[in-house]
């Protein structure tokens, strides 16, 4: 159908039939939620895939980055980037910390290293990068900067479900990374989460803070949350793990087709993959060059939107720019330049396991014809 609406993403589902036998396991266990049998499972299969040694699994991908800040006892200023979805900041501002911005790199769209130092005052606890679209934060330098300073640093990996540098998760970089298992990303479980550390004492700290504080029945051991997951989503979790690798092929294939075409777009720019990393291709990004294309960003994204092809402007405006945050010193216009011109920039193009040829090409047409 030529008008069919391609939307942006679309979910990686398990098979109904393959779903019911657990559903009817679930029931005849009778046990829904509070670290159940598949929550278990699932937290083991996916320490085993992401080659993590420990991790948490959360009812959402907010909520890990708000327990990371109060297991590492983060307060004060927190270093991070205005190129990232609202959650990142939310999590600092819901802890009473505040967020210090620092412009991005303009080649992987992530926090520029050589911008952070300068960031630093007496106040600074800890640096909280984002792996934009996925791609690796320079971790190295980053941590360099951290050690330097006595600073924490917690990955907002939201993005990285399975992103690897020469076989190694990035998720074992700094003192945790998060993850989020929204229904929009490479690997959900409808809505979902994770924390990922290095030590049995902090995995211990982090269960109790997401299940109210709770040590035993009687005891309590810190203002904890509810962040559980159910059992439900736990086993959707472990249908979907199954199929993970085969969805990131796929996409893979159609970042393939995009590159091969877009290449020779005069004004149209995309990242390619880096050397060493296995990427997962959660998003392929578009950048216009207004000038050399002849149209600004925004035509081209209505223009897209007009021919049921939707895009989504991924990160714009800025955190910066919300009214929360406008009023920051960081947040200046001045001191987030190349994260403005990235934002305004930015059309991240349709990207998902059952894009067909026929869909990739109508999404080509639209940037490629006059």
């Amino acid at each position: 159908m030529e008008n069919k609406v391609i939307t942006v993403t679309s979910p990686l589902l398990p098979s109904l039939d393959d779903f019911i036998p657990y559903l009817q396991d679930i029931w005849n266990r009778k046990w829904l939620t509070n670290n159940g049998h598949y929550h278990q499972e699932l937290e083991k299969a996916l320490c085993e895939y992401l080659k993590v040694p420990y991790i948490s699994l959360f009812t959402n991908g907010t909520l890990p980055l708000m327990c990371a800040l109060q297991a590492l006892r983060i307060t004060g200023e927190v270093i991070t980037t205005p190129y990232s979805f609202v959650a990142t900041t939310h999590s600092l501002w819901w802890n009473g910390i505040k967020p210090v911005f620092v412009d991005i790199d303009p080649d992987t769209c992530n926090i520029d290293p050589d911008k952070i130092e300068a960031a630093i005052t007496p106040k600074t606890t800890a640096i909280m990068p984002v792996h934009v679209y996925g791609k690796p934060c320079d971790t190295e330098r980053i941590q360099e900067i951290a050690d330097k300073y006595g600073l924490k640093v917690i990955y907002d990996a939201a993005h990285a479900f399975g992103v690897e540098i020469n076989g190694r998760s990035i998720l074992n970089a700094g003192d945790m990374s998060t993850l989020s298992f929204h229904a929009t990303k490479v690997y959900n479980t409808i809505e979902g989460g994770a924390l990922i550390c290095h030590d049995e004492k902090i995995k211990r700290r982090i269960d109790y803070l997401k299940n109210f504080g709770f040590a035993g029945e009687t005891e309590i051991v810190a203002p904890g949350i509810n962040g559980k997951v159910d059992e439900i989503r736990a086993a959707y979790g472990l249908l979907n793990l199954k199929q993970v690798d085969s969805a990131i092929e796929a996409r893979r294939q159609t970042a393939i087709k995009y590159r091969k075409v877009l290449k020779d777009v005069e004004g149209i720019s995309f990242m390619e993959d880096m050397p060493g990393v296995r990427h997962n291709y959660s998003y392929f990004p578009i950048f216009v060059d207004t000038e050399k294309y002849g149209m600004t960003r925004d035509e081209l994204y209505f223009k897209m939107k007009e021919q049921n092809v939707l895009g989504r402007r991924y990160f714009y405006p800025l955190i910066s720019e919300f009214s929360t945050y406008r009023g920051l010193e960081s947040a200046k216009l001045e001191n987030l330049l190349v994260s403005h011109k990235v934002a305004d920039s930015v059309i991240c193009l349709p990207m998902y396991h059952t894009l067909s040829e026929e869909e990739i090409n109508r999404v080509i047409k639209c940037i490629v014809d006059e």
